[in-house]
This record gives structure tokens, C-alpha cells and sequence, in this order.
């Protein structure tokens, strides 16, 4: 399965170095792809599917249940990634380090969607997520951690810029899943699922994954499991301001995302067929501002070799558009905050990941500290249902304003969280 060789474009002479040599299209294409597949999988279930199944499993208690599904599964995610991650710095065999937990992961969970889809109980519904998640976060921490093992630095701004088209690209074909097949619940699961198997399996097979060439050294005890999801901020700052402007960014967005089928549902007295399709069209806008912004950002900030200038206006531009949901009073407006938004996450995505590479700590380590940041990512997803579920509850059942000024406050302090690093311009 290993593929080898100068087609790669990369410099694979050793598995641990940094890569020197521009990477190949091919495989960038293929990195892409796989991450739109994984992507698509998981994002069909969070913000359409699993919102669509609760409404079925627990009729009159759909807040709560999807609070409680989400947060559960992000708690998995929060756990498995770094633990993964670890695994796969040090995994060896004939199949490489990245490999086996690629395509173990989107297996795992691509079965868990089809239980999902065919459970009859939301506690069938929130276990099958849980084990899911630790899947997925099994092949993401793979994944991610092929960017560092297979592009050099010049090259990274642009291919995290494609990786985060790939990743809203995922999203609006979620949106458009839930559009046309939120009464057909089976195929609204399965078909992300298999999309997200078959272009991950290629990816894997593409691969220029070399096995590690010797075994490393055992470890064990407690102090080593804490080390799996710690980076010491005194001895890496750079690392920990970054890693706290992420979680502010992400904890900002998800709660809106995690209830924005409710809030259109509410705010605007829909049908859940019509809030549906709203927010596809939405998330259609959003993506076509942010794939602008994502390609040309991170372009030009391989050109400018500077990063920090567009991390900081990119978080600052999403918490305007947050701000404009809270008057939003017609989806005309709707649909201009969502380009607002879209344009501070495509700035964001089409630099950030390149921003985490260049300040990780330790290459021989970088899926474990990749794992580490994507706590960023998945700690907020672990918060924000049950803390947008009480924000949404302050004053009445239904506080939409509450939750959306808090989200824009927050981004505003992970805009400001990026400012003191020193390592990246």
C-alpha cells in the first residue's frame, strides 16, 4: 500500500525530519479529498442529523437531548484525539505510523452512523456517537499530522488553506444532506459515512507513509499518560496563545452552530423542512465567501511569510458577523451575517493550521501536539451545547440574544489572545 518515490514531490529520506521538498499535487489533492470525506461524515451528524434524530427519539426534549449527545461525543473527541495522536507518533509496522489509524478511524466510524441512523433509543443514539467520535478523532489525529510529516513550510499556508475549504466544503454538503434528506434519516447517516470511507481509503493508499525505523524507547505511568494532552505554556508560549485564541474562535462558533436549526426554527417561526433549507442556503453563502477568503489568505500569507496579522482580523471579522445574527430580523440579513462570517473563517482557516505547524514544539511529536491543539478544537464542542443551552434559558426558554452576544465577546478576546506571540510574524 505504501507508495514511495519522487512522484510524491515530498522529501521522505526521513520519517521524523522536517520535509524540505514541495509536495506533490497528487497527494495534495488526495490529503484534500480525505479531508472533505472525513469532514462530511462528521458534519451531517452535527449540525443536521443529529439534531433531525433527536427531534425523533426524544419529541418535546429536543434541546436537552442534543446538548447532551453533542457534548458527550465532544468529550470523546477531547480525549482521543492527543491520546491518538501519541499512538500514531509512535506506531510502527510495515503500513507506516499514519496509516493504520486512518483508515481504522473512518471505518469505525462510518459503522457508528449507521447505528445512529437505525437506533430507536437517544441512549443507542449517544453511546453510537461517543464510540464515533473516538473514531473519528483516531483518523483525524492521523490525518493533520500527515501536513506536518509531508509539507514544508513554504508550502503550508496554501495547503491549510485547501484543507479548510475542504473542511466548510464538508459542511455545506451537510447542510444540502439535511435539505434533501432530512425525512430519510438512513440515508442522511449512511451516505456522508461512505463518501468520508471511500476518499479516506484513497488518501491512505496515495501516502507516502515510511514505518519508523526503529522502535521507540518504552514509556509508561502516570506522568506519561498527563503528557499526552499537556504542552508546558511556560516553556512553549508561542504554542499556548495560539492554542488559546482557537479555543475562543471555536467555542465562539459552535454555539451558534450547534443550535442554529433551533434558532432558525424559532427566530424565524419555521417548519424544520423549511429551517433545513434556509441553512443550506446559508452555509452555501458562508462557504463561497470563505473559500474566497481561505485561498487567497493563505496564499498570500506564504508570500508574506506573516501570520499573525490575518489570524488576528480573521477572529475579529467572525464576531461582527455573530453580532449582525442578534438583529438579524429577515434572512435577507441571515444570510449577510452569514457571509460575514464565512469571511473571518475562510481568513482564519487559510492561515492558522500553517500558524500551529510553525510554532509546534517538537516534530518527532507533531501528531501528539497536533492531538494537544485539536483540544482546542473539541473542548469547545464539549462546552458549548450545555453552555448555549443555559444561555439560550437565561430570562425565557428561548434567549437566542443572550448566546449571541456572548459568542461575539468571546471572539473578540481570541482576537486579541493571538497578539503576544513572538515565534511567527
Amino acid at each position: 500500500m505504501t507508495v514511495v518515490g519522487s512522484e510524491s514531490g515530498a522529501d521522505v529520506s526521513s520519517v521524523t525530519g522536517a520535509p524540505t521538498r514541495p509536495v506533490g499535487r497528487w497527494l495534495v489533492t488526495t490529503m484534500a479529498l480525505a479531508q472533505l470525506g472525513l469532514f462530511l461524515a462528521l458534519a451531517a451528524p452535527v449540525f443536521v442529523g443529529l439534531a433531525v434524530k433527536v427531534q425523533a427519539v426524544a419529541p418535546g426534549h429536543e434541546v436537552g437531548a442534543l446538548g447532551l449527545a453533542s457534548t458527550v461525543g465532544a468529550v470523546a473527541a477531547f480525549v482521543a484525539n492527543p491520546v491518538f495522536g501519541r499512538i500514531s507518533d509512535r506506531t510502527t509496522g510495515r503500513f507506516g505510523r499514519r496509516r493504520p489509524w486512518l483508515v481504522a478511524g473512518v471505518l469505525g466510524l462510518a459503522i457508528c452512523l449507521l447505528i445512529i441512523a437505525t437506533a430507536q433509543s437517544l441512549t443507542v443514539v449517544v453511546v453510537a456517537w461517543f464510540v464515533g467520535q473516538v473514531s473519528a478523532n483516531a483518523a483525524l489525529a492521523a490525518h493533520v499530522a500527515t501536513v506536518a510529516d509531508q509539507v514544508p513550510m513554504f508550502q503550508r499556508g496554501k495547503v491549510a488553506g485547501l484543507l479548510g475549504v475542504m473542511q466548510n466544503l464538508a459542511i455545506l454538503g451537510a447542510a444540502y444532506a439535511g435539505k434533501f434528506f432530512s425525512g430519510h434519516v438512513l440515508v442522511l447517516f449512511l451516505v456522508p459515512g461512505l463518501v468520508g470511507l471511500g476518499l479516506m481509503l484513497l488518501f491512505a493508499v496515495v501516502l507516502p507513509d515510511r514505518p519508523l525505523p526503529h522502535r521507540p524507547p518504552r514509556e509508561g505511568g502516570l506522568r506519561t499518560v498527563l503528557k499526552t494532552f499537556w504542552v508546558n505554556p511556560r516553556r512553549y508560549p508561542d504554542f499556548a496563545f495560539v492554542w488559546v485564541s482557537r479555543f475562543l474562535l471555536v467555542l465562539a462558533s459552535y454555539l451558534f452552530t450547534t443550535f442554529r436549526l433551533l434558532y432558525l426554527q424559532h427566530e424565524f417561526t419555521l417548519s424544520v423542512a423549511r429551517a433545513t433549507g434556509v441553512m443550506a442556503t446559508g452555509v452555501l453563502v458562508y462557504t463561497i465567501a470563505l473559500v474566497i477568503a481561505a485561498q487567497t489568505t493563505g496564499w498570500l500569507s506564504d508570500r508574506l511569510r506573516r501570520r499573525k496579522a490575518f489570524v488576528f482580523s480573521a477572529t475579529l471579522i467572525f464576531g461582527i458577523g455573530l453580532a449582525m445574527l442578534i438583529g438579524a430580523n429577515s434572512l435577507e440579513m441571515f444570510y449577510l451575517a452569514e457571509v460575514v462570517c464565512g469571511l473571518g473563517y475562510g481568513i482564519y482557516m487559510g492561515v492558522d493550521l500553517a500558524l500551529v505547524i510553525d510554532v509546534l514544539p517538537d516534530p518527532d511529536d507533531a501528531a501528539k501536539d497536533l492531538g494537544v491543539f485539536n483540544i482546542a478544537n473539541v473542548g469547545p464542542q464539549s462546552i458549548a451545547p450545555g453552555l448555549g443551552a443555559v444561555l439560550i434559558s437565561v430570562g425565557g426558554s428561548h434567549n437566542y440574544t443572550v448566546l449571541l452576544t456572548t459568542a461575539a465577546a468571546i471572539c473578540l478576546v481570541g482576537a486579541l489572545a493571538i497578539l503576544p506571540v513572538k515565534k511567527v510574524r
